[in-house]
């Protein structure tokens, strides 16, 4: 079957092609073609909205949710879409704002009240959010998700016997559910229950076995008990998990120094270190290259490149960096430099794929 290249529809459908096969980077290309071609293309934009924000591309996706709002105003899940997408990106007010929306032309959905909830939680508003959550679950009280949800906004109201409560709840339906188990055994530590924590903890991994974080927090809690032996082993396996996970490298440093092995403290306090001196650098390089992208976004090559190349000194093996700085040198017009640039990012990084050079 042959497509006409210049029909926004043929584009649209390839682009669903390329999805279903997996292939997200070719779908999101056939769709910024298609709403290059057609703007007013409201599945399309929401398509893109939704391959970008999988990508972690959050200002872009942000940008086709505003499209596909602005296209179908009446439309409560483009409303939910654009919602989530500002609560990923920090914005709690923009957020709020899009799922009030989407409540008022959809009233009866749970989901989109809960994810008002989450909304009201980003931005420290614990009332409304116990509110929000308390509304939804009357129109689905079977939610695992929305009690654990209440019961992290009634635990940071330090209403804990109500918050223990509801993820006990969430636990009941949903046994194999995670971070519930983690987040009891987190407030157990904090009201200084270790044994209940422990347990906790334990049907966490056992839930994920791969879960870090569980294993680096059993190992703190053990650490407190007294458990050494089995507090070490806990971190080894939360760095075996995660080897650049610094705290669990320095609580290590810790348990073996009182197990008397000053030798092997020392290499992993070490270890904690080196981490996270590098994690700092990974931060301000990321710092550095948004506010790149958002220099370049606005206009001002000189600036963008200013911030890309500070990136590339703090980290200089940050492949988004090397990437942003071979886009802005190629609208500078500065093309073998860029090559060089997009060399390095996909050398880094081949996930990545450069512009396709233009031909005269």
């Amino acid at each position: 079957m042959q497509l006409n290249s210049a029909e926004p529809g043929a584009r649209y459908y390839l682009a669903q092609v390329f999805k279903s096969k997996g292939d997200a980077a070719a779908a999101i290309r056939e769709l910024q073609t298609c709403v290059e071609l057609n703007s007013d293309y409201p599945d399309a934009q929401n398509s893109l909205g939704l391959l970008l924000q999988h990508s972690g591309e959050m200002e872009q996706a942000v940008k086709a949710f505003r499209q596909a709002v602005k296209l179908q105003p009446q439309n409560p899940d483009a409303h939910n879409n654009l919602g989530l997408a500002f609560l990923q990106t920090g914005d709690g007010a923009g957020a709020i704002a899009e799922f009030q929306t989407a409540i008022r032309l959809r009233p009866a959905d749970s989901g989109y009240k809960g994810n008002l909830g989450a909304a009201h939680l980003q931005v420290a508003d614990f009332d409304a959010a116990i509110s929000e959550f308390e509304a939804a679950l009357k129109l689905s009280p079977q939610d695992a998700t929305l009690h654990y949800d209440l019961g992290l906004a009634l635990k940071l109201k330090d209403k804990l016997p109500e918050a223990m409560a509801e993820m006990r709840k969430a636990a009941e339906l949903d046994p194999g559910q995670a971070d519930v188990h983690y987040t009891l055994g987190v407030t157990l530590w904090q009201q200084g229950d270790f044994a209940a924590a422990a347990e906790e903890l334990r049907s966490a991994i056992r839930a994920k076995p791969d879960y870090a974080e569980a294993y680096y927090t059993l190992g703190t809690v053990l650490k407190q008990k007294g458990e050494l032996q089995d507090s070490a082993s806990a971190l080894r396996e939360a760095i075996r998990l995660q080897p650049d996970f610094a705290g669990a490298h320095t609580t290590l440093a810790t348990v073996l120094r009182q197990l008397g092995d000053a030798e092997g403290a020392a290499a992993e306090s070490k270890t904690g270190a080196d981490i996270a001196k590098q994690k700092t650098s990974e931060q301000a390089a990321l710092f550095a290259t948004n506010s790149g992208r958002r220099l370049l976004n606005a206009g001002d090559l000189d600036g963008a490149i200013s911030q890309f190349r500070a990136a590339i000194r703090s980290s200089p093996n940050y492949a988004a960096a090397h990437f942003e700085l071979g886009v802005a040198l190629r609208q500078q017009g500065k093309i073998k430099d860029a090559q060089e640039e997009f060399q390095k990012a996909v050398t880094l990084d081949p996930s990545l794929k450069p512009p396709a050079t233009k031909k005269n």
